[in-house]
């Protein structure tokens, strides 16, 4: 079955970057002058995927706004003979068909894919956690529908992480079948370097059977309250073969704030239009240090 749907999870509260995000969504925060949620619903986009279910939570209003029209907005960039700009505030509200779904209570990345289970449907589905922006020429979830359109099942998207970074990531226990595709015999959620059973870490991009909602009903609330997925996609290994995809491609996570630096420096550099100026003004800091 096509992958026809994706959700997007943007219902955190961002407390990485408070005060910023007290009044806006952390998904909101530009990365140069586009939103980083904005970035992660043009993958899907770029992917074949246009039906966007986005879960957002109290407070997150400007997600809504973002991707709708704004009529005077765009009259008066008409009025000022700008179209290019026109051109550019229309495409976004034309991007892709989006609903919105409020996760009401803070209880999890499982339950807030757990509460989109009636507008997913019976049909296989993406998730894009947008703290992850990733740089490919191939869009990173088009080339895990490759992977699932050949072995019909969940896969999940991994990286090597250094040993000292295995307690900030859910770790695979691999089994490799082919470059880059490894079968998933086991899941632990941040485990010590010593404990770690690979050095492949999952980041926030998923294809998974609807059978994990199922699985997540029967999660058992951990600590705060929260379900976690990596408990559901346990529960699912238990029931259907999970594989994972090492993607080709650069991951930035944005969710922490140097991460998020990293990012808006490294993208602000590849703008052909002010590209040239900020690398001459970074080698101009440096000169001057």
């Amino acid at each position: 079955m096509k992958i026809r749907k994706a959700v997007v999870t943007a219902a955190g509260w961002g407390t990485r970057f408070l005060p910023a995000t007290k009044a806006q969504p952390k998904e909101m925060l530009p990365l140069v002058d586009k939103p980083m949620i904005q970035y992660v619903i043009e993958e899907a986009v770029a992917s074949g995927i246009k039906h966007i279910i986005i879960v957002t939570a109290f407070g997150k209003r400007a997600i809504e706004d973002h991707f709708d029209r704004s009529v005077e907005l765009e009259l008066a960039l008409k009025k000022k003979g700008d179209g290019a700009l026109l051109k550019k505030v229309q495409r976004i509200s034309e991007l892709a068909d989006i609903c919105y779904i409020r996760q009401k209570e803070q209880l999890g990345l499982g339950h807030a894919i757990l509460i989109t289970k009636d507008l997913v449907g019976d049909e296989p589905f993406a998730i894009f956690l947008p703290d992850d922006i990733i740089e490919a020429k191939v869009p990173a979830m088009k080339q895990m529908i490759e992977v699932y359109n050949h072995y019909k099942c969940s896969v999940i998207a991994v990286e090597k992480v250094p040993p000292e970074a295995t307690s900030s990531y859910g770790i695979i226990s691999p089994k490799r079948v082919e470059d880059r595709v490894y079968q998933v015999e086991g899941l632990v959620e941040k485990p010590e370097p010593k404990d770690a059973p690979s050095d492949l870490g999952i980041v926030g991009r998923y294809i998974l059977t609807p059978e994990i909602f199922g699985m997540l009903e029967k999660t058992t609330p951990g600590k705060g309250g929260e379900i976690q997925l990596t408990d559901g996609l346990r529960l699912l290994l238990g029931k259907q073969q999970i594989y994972a995809y090492q993607f080709e491609g650069t991951r930035y996570d944005t969710g922490t704030p140097l991460g998020f630096l990293k990012a808006s420096v490294e993208f602000a550099l590849r703008r052909p239009d002010i590209g040239h100026n900020f690398k001459e003004y970074l080698h101009h800091l440096k000169l001057s240090d």
